[in-house]
C-alpha cells in the first residue's frame, strides 16, 4: 500500500510535515489591499511544510536543547534606538490589550502595549505562563528566533509565494483559504476576532486568544491554521506592491522572492531608524471585519525584523534539492 502524497519524491522528511505540492497560481489580490496588488502569476515549486505553527511546546525543547534566548529576552541596546523612551529600553514585548470601549483605530496604542518581562514564556505579561498553552504556537518571536529554530529543526522559513501558495491549499482564485465566503453556512473557520475590534470581542469561535493548533479544520493540502490565530514570518523582505504581471508563459517568474534588501533608510523628517521589515502572513486572531481584513491567503503585513508581539509566530519548511531548492 502507498502511503506518501501524491506527487511527493518519497515520504516526509521529518513528523507533522504535508507536502505542498508544485503549482502555478495567481498571487496576490486587486480586490483587497493595495499592498497585495497586483495579482500575478507565479510558479512555485513543490516542498514539505509543517503541518502546523511551532507551538510552545516544540519551541521549550528547542530552548531547552540549545539554551538560545530570544529577542524579547535582553533589553535592547540604547545605541540602536536613538531617543526611545527609558520605559522601551527594557527586555519585553508588545501584549495586546483589550480596551474598555471604543477607541480611535488609528493609533494602535490603544490597544498595544510594550510590557516588561512578556516573552515567549510569559505571553501576556510577566506573571502569565504557558503552562496550559503548550499546544497554541509560540509567540513573541522576533524573525531571528524564528530562523535560530528552524535551522535547528534542519529546516528554513517559506518564502511569501510558498507560503500563499500553502495556505490557497489548491483553491487558486478563492479569496479564502476554504473558498468564496468568510463565514460558510455561518461557520468559523479560522480563530478571528468577532466583534467591534478592539473592545469588544464575543468569541463565538471560542477563544479569546490563542487557540491550540488544530482546533480548525485544514485547508485542502492537510495544513492547519494558516489563517489566523497567529500571523507567520516569511523570509521575503517587504515592498508595499507586487511585481507586474508578466504577460508571456516563458516569462512567469518561478519560486519568487521579494526585495534583494531591505530599506533601511533614515526618515529626516521623523529621525527614525527605518528597521528592516519582512513579510508576515495569513492574519491572526485580531483581525476582525471592521479592522484589519487579512485572514486570507494574498493578505501580507510588514513586520520590523526586531518586533516580537503576542500575535505573531512560524511555521517551517523543507525544499527538496537540489533543484526544489529556492532560486535567488
Amino acid at each position: 500500500m502507498n502511503d506518501l502524497p501524491a506527487g511527493s519524491p518519497g515520504p516526509p522528511p521529518l513528523p507533522d510535515m504535508v507536502w505542498v505540492p508544485p503549482a502555478t497560481f495567481r498571487m496576490g489580490s486587486n480586490k483587497h489591499y493595495p499592498e497585495e496588488r497586483p495579482a500575478h502569476t507565479v510558479s512555485v515549486d513543490g516542498f514539505w511544510m509543517d503541518r502546523y505553527p511551532v507551538t510552545n511546546a516544540r519551541f521549550a525543547r528547542f530552548v531547552d536543547a540549545t539554551s538560545f534566548r530570544t529577542f524579547a529576552e535582553f533589553p535592547p541596546n540604547p545605541a540602536d534606538y536613538p531617543g526611545a523612551p527609558p520605559e522601551l529600553l527594557v527586555a519585553g514585548s508588545l501584549v495586546f490589550v483589550q480596551p474598555g470601549g471604543p477607541v480611535d483605530l488609528r493609533d494602535i496604542r490603544n490597544w498595544w502595549r510594550y510590557l516588561e518581562g512578556a516573552d515567549w514564556r510569559h505571553p501576556a505579561g510577566p506573571e502569565s505562563s504557558i503552562e496550559s498553552l503548550l499546544d497554541h504556537p509560540v509567540v513573541h518571536v522576533t524573525f531571528g528566533d524564528g530562523a535560530a529554530f528552524a535551522a535547528w529543526e534542519g529546516k528554513e522559513l517559506p518564502t511569501e509565494g510558498e507560503w500563499e501558495l500553502a495556505a490557497r491549499g489548491g483553491l487558486d482564485g478563492a479569496p479564502y483559504a476554504w473558498g468564496q465566503e468568510f463565514l460558510p453556512g455561518d461557520r468559523h473557520l479560522a480563530n478571528t476576532w468577532q466583534g467591534e475590534f478592539p473592545w469588544e470581542h464575543h468569541s463565538r469561535d471560542g477563544y479569546e486568544r490563542t487557540s491550540p493548533v488544530g482546533a480548525f479544520p485544514p485547508n485542502g493540502y492537510g495544513l492547519y491554521d494558516l489563517i489566523g490565530n497567529v500571523w507567520e514570518w516569511t523570509t521575503d523582505w517587504y515592498q508595499p506592491k507586487h511585481p507586474h504581471d508578466e504577460v508571456k508563459a516563458c516569462c512567469i517568474p518561478r519560486n519568487p522572492r521579494g526585495p534583494a534588501s531591505a530599506d533601511v533608510s533614515v526618515d529626516p523628517e521623523q529621525a527614525e531608524v527605518r528597521i528592516p521589515r519582512k513579510v508576515l502572513k495569513g492574519g491572526s486572531h485580531l483581525c476582525a471585519p471592521n479592522y484589519c481584513r487579512r485572514y486570507r491567503p494574498a493578505a501580507r503585513y510588514p513586520q520590523p525584523v526586531d518586533t516580537s508581539t503576542s500575535h505573531v509566530g512560524f511555521r517551517c519548511v523543507i525544499r527538496p534539492g537540489p533543484g526544489g531548492s529556492v532560486s535567488p
